[in-house]
């Protein structure tokens, strides 16, 4: 039996602990909702497979722990990446080797739960908790579909390319499990004109809709053909990545012109930014029609490191936020959709300065805009209060998507829905204690924020 954890933990609520606990108790056992994250879904079509062994599930694959160790000097083929082949324990004892440099991280804290509340191990990473954790991970009742169900995962929504087959999905469908484990639309590959990829990603784009794309009209057309597959097989969203928050359309001769100069090889990078700022417009007019909800995950700077990407590839935990201005670049957007009863539009951000700011002023007065949860380096104990004391005055609990967990590791889902949970009725209580909820509205609110929101604001 693992080492008992403290029944209050994480909650933070000074005199107000006893209520805390009682909001926690209402909404702990509530079914999780995970609309937005990386999990592969090949791991859920396949009705035997199993989860990856513990170095390449808790390392290889975690950008949160590559990032760090990487920042400390470990060379990154220790942690398996790049490596064809590598020896999984030592990767893990690698791992366990530096796991210091995790401490006061939520690394630290998700690892801790992981171990003692998934596994029922003992909350703490060594080199012998390698065998511990393959033997559990071997098991039935650790397969992924297996865990659908004990970790009570309602919905889970995937994140696929524009040019993808859907083909696990369309397996999934067939096997009734359709409408719990979504696709998720992201086009940025074939969006971003300049990407080193774009072209073989146009390719895979061509080939699943089985048409040349030889213009801007047939590109657009082929994308509003792609997101009535997705739907089709259950997807509720779709999801945006850019550097800068711009959405200026542009003249429909200049689209093509620039959609063009790629097609020849010779775009510039100003005329492929000008040009992901006017699909983001377009592909929001496109949710306008279809209903697929827009996510925004904006003002992130991917692969900072680019000889080290260009070495080992993306995702390595190099993405680094810039200063975002949401309020100018989100202005011809909202102004054109912010009002359609059918448009749904959550933002995420990396730049806390815009949650008071510009961010919850928006959202108190476009109709059809949310605010995501606290994304990569904020999904943390401190930057959940963080987000919540900075949006909820202006924007209202209300105008807020719930939680996602943006998980690449599917048993971190049920830790990050439990340690937001805790954190928002710690909030919660100290709102009733200093007289600012009223003590019959908080249980109502974190069941909204735990499960409600998330449900009305994905659409599911």
């Amino acid at each position: 039996m693992a080492e008992r954890l403290s029944e209050d933990r994480y909650l933070d609520a000074g005199g107000a602990r006893g209520l805390a606990l009682e909001l926690y108790a209402g909404v702990a056992e509530l079914p999780i909702l995970s609309p937005h994250g990386h999990v592969d879904v090949e791991l859920l079509s396949r009705p035997g497979a199993r989860l990856p062994p513990p170095g390449r599930l808790f390392v290889t694959t975690d950008h949160y722990v590559v990032r760090l160790l990487y920042a400390h000097g470990v060379p990154l083929e220790e942690l398996g990446v790049g490596v064809a082949a590598p020896d999984d324990r030592a990767v893990w004892n690698r791992f366990a080797e530096r796991f210091d440099v995790f401490a006061a991280t939520p690394v630290a804290l998700w690892f801790r739960e992981t171990l003692a509340t998934v596994f029922d191990l003992e909350p703490r990473v060594e080199p012998s908790t390698y065998d511990a954790l393959e033997e559990k991970l071997a098991a039935p009742e650790f397969a992924p579909r297996a865990l659908l169900d004990r970790f009570r995962i309602e919905t889970i929504a995937t994140t696929d390319p524009a040019g993808s087959t859907l083909a696990e999905h369309r397996s999934l469908h067939e096997q009734g499990l359709g409408g719990r484990v979504r696709p998720t639309f992201r086009p940025d590959a074939v969006v971003a004109l300049d990407a080193p990829g774009w072209r073989s990603a146009l390719t895979a784009l061509e080939e699943v809709s089985g048409r040349g794309i030889a213009d801007y009209d047939a590109f657009v057309e082929v994308l509003a053909e792609r997101r009535a597959a997705f739907k089709e097989l259950g997807a509720t969203a779709t999801d945006h990545s850019t550097t800068a928050v711009s959405t200026e359309r542009m003249p429909p001769a200049e689209a093509s012109g620039v959609f063009a100069t790629a097609l020849a090889g010779e775009v510039t990078e100003a005329a492929a930014r000008r040009f992901e700022a006017h699909m983001l417009n377009e592909l929001a007019r496109m949710s306008v029609e279809d209903g697929l909800v827009m996510q925004l995950h904006l003002g992130s700077l991917r692969d900072h490191d680019r000889p080290l990407a260009a070495r080992f590839g993306p995702d390595l935990g190099a993405d680094i936020p810039v200063a975002a201005d949401w309020t100018r670049g989100l202005r011809p957007l909202l102004e054109a959709y912010g009002a359609e009863p059918s448009f749904g539009v959550i933002a995420y951000t990396l730049d806390e300065t815009v949650y008071s700011r510009e961010l919850a002023p928006l959202a108190g007065h476009y109709p059809a805009l949310r605010l995501g949860s606290p994304w990569w380096f904020h999904d943390s104990p401190n930057g959940i209060v963080r987000f919540l004391d900075r949006v909820t005055e202006t924007a209202g609990v209300a105008k807020l998507a719930g939680f996602v967990d943006d998980a690449r590791t599917f048993t971190a889902i049920p830790v990050r829905n439990d340690l937001w949970r805790r954190r928002c009725c710690g909030w919660l209580a100290r709102q009733v204690e200093a007289g600012i909820v009223e003590p019959g509205d908080a249980p109502r609110l974190a069941h909204e924020l735990a499960y409600g929101l998330a449900k009305r604001a994905y659409r599911l």
